[in-house]
């Protein structure tokens, strides 16, 4: 079967979505699925995790279960180039989910979740605490239709006819 430029073959792709749906699945169920062994599944399983493919297998969490209901997007304005040690170290805070660097009218953009407006509030003003951030935009989620973890799926472009 041909691979495609990033090493994965349209088995792979289907396993990796699969396994992005639900990691518990048995080797022999996945197997089924995509029309291979069970070893053989676990052979490609194995290569998926040495290879850093799958980085971990890890329990996504409801948030409402745990407290945290709260969803925000921060945009942060610093001098100068935004990864400083000190604003970086912010990702050891529970309620920072995502960081990223980015293009536009900001610096980063930070996902965070927590359990309530004060908590946003406290936040914030442990990043106004750090002498680098000039300023923040916050964007609260009032609803969440679409969250998941990456996809191994590509899709065809809208554009075609």
């Amino acid at each position: 079967m041909p691979k495609d430029a990033h090493g994965l073959d349209d088995i792979d792709r289907k396993l990796l979505g699969l396994l992005t749906q639900n990691a518990e699945r048995s080797y022999a169920d996945l197997g089924s699925a995509v029309g291979l062994s069970a070893p053989a599944v676990h052979e490609r399983v194995k290569r998926y995790k040495v290879s850093g493919r799958i980085k971990a297998v890890t329990a996504q969490l409801d948030p409402t279960m745990t407290g945290k209901r709260f969803l925000a997007f921060i945009h942060v304005n610093t001098t100068g180039w935004g990864k400083s040690d000190a604003l970086m170290r912010i990702e050891t805070l529970p309620e920072v989910e995502e960081i990223h660097s980015v293009t536009g009218d900001t610096c980063m953009i930070l996902k965070v979740r927590m359990e309530s407006t004060q908590a946003m509030e406290a936040l914030l003003a442990r990043l106004y605490a750090l002498p680098e951030v000039v300023s923040t935009k916050s964007y609260v989620a009032l609803s969440t239709y679409v969250e998941r973890p990456v996809q191994a799926g590509i899709s065809a472009s809208f554009c075609e006819g």
